[in-house]
């Protein structure tokens, strides 16, 4: 285990100086991590000790931590070997302890890993190494080359002639030259800022719907291929659809490695220049194009997964509607909509299934039963689910309202990705063993309406349809980067200790998922907690465990009003210093946050930033720090892509944040593409610099194509004047008539087939 490796002065100056970083701050939060604090509870109340490091730095630099005690220990292991060969030179070792890279700690090592059983080694078992010392050398020698290679024929170990005993020695130099540490970082840097990425299709390759037409003749310079191209032509590769190479002028290369080794002119020259293009043809050109192949997935993998990051926070930070009663429906044609009703705690009330769209008699048999289930469980919301049928559903329900002048109810779409993994779920059969799939299904739409981020943290994210290229990135690095942004914001929200299920309890910071268990055990056979202190008698929770989870765990209506905040109970007593302090008490500060206008501050035993979080907390005790609820609203004339017209002006709702733009659901069940040229008048380097996943925004329709299922939209022209006019204000005329090119348009074709396909 390297968890503990202490980590050399050199080290965390250059963590420091690349995170940019105060060294105290760094050392203050590697220490935290090794006492085993967890990155929200470090980022939220220990701010005095870190000195106010937010949580993405936190997460920083537990990444380079973690980077560099496993070089720190790769390291330790290469020594030793190299020591057991007896060939550590203190020249060596130097360059070894200096080194902060993991791919030259590997170049330095690479002559001295065992190998298997090469051409040079061959070569060595007959002796040649002295010839090859020889031509590496390039000293100038009394006897020609010719006679000194002649000196090495020998028909026992099977060199027959001069020319095999020169060939041989070459195989020992182009060996030589391929585990040159700085050559070899020098030809990285030359491939990667000079090499271009060709793609091909590959001989006798199937590819029905063309959907890397694109990248059939395809060519891009390495140092600038955007991550969803990259991706895009390596899925392409796995398909068995395309191949690609790194190709880099060769002249180029070669003539590095020749002023790298051709010191002086000789006999040995002819040999040595046969050397090096034999070393970059056959050993270095294959391999330094692996590494730049797998640094680009690593940079790619990055950039997808950091996508993935920001959609999913933004997504599961959705506002909720909050704790009201909902009718969830899962639309459906030939097998009817599935409804479930949930209280305002989530709890099933009643099931059952409404035919819409399918039965003899119309809606005449849905609507007495609809209207019945309203009525009995005081239903305050009806949440639709967003697939097949979604549409017509939203529409007889709406008309349904209005018939019966019901407006104490509204109707809502919401997304359904995600929903059917969650409803064959362990998860769900331990909550609704009795219930079929489709049942589970309308019971988790309805509760993702009344709390997206308690309802889909039950979800596999990688199911939930935000990220871009997910199964193509590296799994467990995707898996565990989405744990810490479901952590991250289950614990910015905080969880309320009695109503809150165990999915959502083990993302609490230091609470396992079986200790997440034992609480609702616990729950359940004592009855609800009435202080946060009271969670110390479950099992498995200890000191240190109520340290970090604490804070993050809310109690309503409990024994002490400070439970139902963020305020940590071991800063309780500053907060009983300001009541004192006012002469009131606690209740009181927290029921007339006014009174902390009149707070001195220098008579408090808190840190600044402590002091700050406190007050901020006070003013707004157990505040949800998510946005308000606010529903889209879809034109009710536009159902499908065949009633999307050019010009139109939509409501929608961000789907997915991409590296090239982002989709927009208008409610059409196909959704359509903002390109980043069309999200902002300002310049942007990222879409997610203009919209977040879940934001609710109006687009203009740009084009259309229903063949091909593809929507082209702006926010962009919405907020620029035009000079064009209207052609006929009294018609529905498009107010704008943009041209958009046969090259976007391919664009649009090809992101939409990748992305049906994600």
């Amino acid at each position: 285990m390297n968890d503990k490796i202490l980590l050399s002065p050199e080290i965390l100056l250059y963590i420091a100086q690349s995170l940019d970083l105060p060294m105290r701050g760094l050392v203050a939060v590697i220490e935290l991590l090794d006492d085993g604090g967890t990155v929200p509870f470090i980022a939220r109340y220990r701010k005095e000790a870190t000195g106010n490091l937010d949580e993405v730095q936190i997460r920083d630099i537990e990444e380079k931590l973690a980077y560099f005690r496993d070089l720190t220990e790769r390291r330790a292991t290469i020594l030793a070997s190299i020591a057991e060969q007896s060939k550590l030179t203190d020249e060596l070792k130097s360059r070894i302890e200096a080194t902060l890279d993991k791919s030259e700690l590997e170049d330095l090592y690479l002559p001295y890993r065992p190998k298997r059983r090469t051409k040079a080694t061959i070569a060595r078992e007959k002796g040649l190494e002295p010839l090859a010392s020889y031509l590496w050398q390039q000293q100038t020698s009394a006897q020609p080359l010719e006679s000194f290679a002649a000196t090495f024929v020998n028909a026992e170990l099977g060199v027959a002639s001069v020319d095999e005993a020169l060939e041989g020695a070459r195989h020992i130099v182009a060996e030589w030259i391929s585990e040159d540490a700085d050559l070899r970082k020098a030809l990285r840097r030359v491939m990667f800022d000079e090499g271009m990425i060709l793609s091909r299709k590959a001989t006798d390759a199937v590819d029905e719907q063309e959907k890397f037409k694109m990248y059939y003749e395809y060519k891009e310079p390495v140092k600038t291929i955007p991550s969803h191209r990259m991706l895009a032509i390596r899925r392409g590769e796995s398909e068995n659809v395309l191949y690609f190479l790194i190709e880099v002028e060769p002249e180029r290369p070669v003539a590095l490695i020749q002023r790298h080794v051709l010191r002086q002119q000789g006999d040995w020259t002819p040999q040595l220049k046969v050397a090096i293009d034999d070393a970059w043809k056959r050993l270095l050109n294959s391999s330094i194009q692996g590494e730049i192949r797998l640094e680009l997935k690593r940079r790619s993998d990055a950039d997808a997964i950091q996508v993935f990051r920001d959609n999913l926070y933004n997504i599961l930070l959705a506002p909720p509607a909050g704790p009201i009663s909902v009718l969830g429906i899962d639309p459906g044609l030939r097998t009817g909509c599935k409804i479930a009703v949930v209280d305002a705690t989530g709890k099933l009330l009643a099931h059952d299934i409404l035919y819409l769209h399918t039965s003899k008699h119309g809606n005449t048999e849905a609507i007495p039963k609809l209207e019945a289930l309203l009525r009995q469980h005081h239903v305050r919301a009806i949440a639709i689910g967003n697939g097949t049928a979604s549409r017509e559903t939203d529409a007889f329900v709406r008309a349904f309202l209005r018939e019966k002048n019901i407006e104490d109810i509204f109707s809502v779409t919401v997304s359904e990705s995600g929903a059917s993994v969650y409803s064959a779920s362990d998860i769900a059969r331990q909550e609704f063993p009795d219930l079929d799939l489709t049942v589970r299904g309308a019971i988790s739409i309805a509760r993702r309406l009344q709390d997206p981020l308690s309802e889909l943290v039950k979800v596999d994210p990688k199911s939930i349809g935000v990220g871009q290229y997910q199964h193509d990135v590296d799994q467990r690095q995707l898996q565990d980067s989405l744990e810490n942004v479901i952590e991250s914001c289950v614990n910015r929200v905080g969880v309320d200790l009695n109503t809150s299920s165990w999915t959502l309890l083990r993302f609490v910071a230091g609470i396992t998922e079986r200790t997440a268990q034992n609480i609702v055990s616990y729950r359940d056979e004592k009855g609800g907690f009435r202080s946060r202190t009271q969670v110390l008698e479950v099992p498995g929770i200890g000191p240190k465990t109520f340290e970090q989870a604490a804070g993050f765990l809310r109690i309503r209506d409990g024994d002490n009003p400070l439970d139902m905040t963020a305020v940590h109970p071991e800063s309780y007593p500053v907060v009983e210093q300001i009541a004192v302090s006012l002469k009131t008490t606690v209740k009181e500060v927290i029921q007339s946050p006014q009174l902390l206008e009149q707070v001195d501050r220098k008579q408090l035993s808190a840190g600044a930033y402590t002091l700050d979080d406190i007050l901020a907390e006070l003013h707004k005790p157990g505040r949800d720090p998510r946005s308000k609820f606010v529903a889209p609203v879809f034109h009710d004339e536009v159902r499908e892509i065949s009633d999307v017209q050019t010009g139109m002006v939509l409501e929608g709702v961000v789907t997915n944040v991409t590296k090239f733009g982002a989709f927009v659901d208008i409610g059409v069940h196909q959704d359509g593409l903002v390109h980043i040229s069309e999200l902002s008048n300002r310049y942007i380097k990222e879409p997610s610099e203009a919209v977040k996943a879940g934001q609710i925004v109006k687009v203009k329709v740009l084009s259309v194509d229903t063949r091909a299922k593809r929507i082209a939209l702006s926010i962009k022209a919405l907020a620029e004047p035009s000079s064009r006019s209207v052609p006929n204000p009294g018609k529905s005329a498009p107010l704008l008539q943009p041209t958009r090119d046969e090259k976007f348009a391919a664009f649009l074709g090809k992101w939409n087939a990748q992305r049906t396909k994600t």
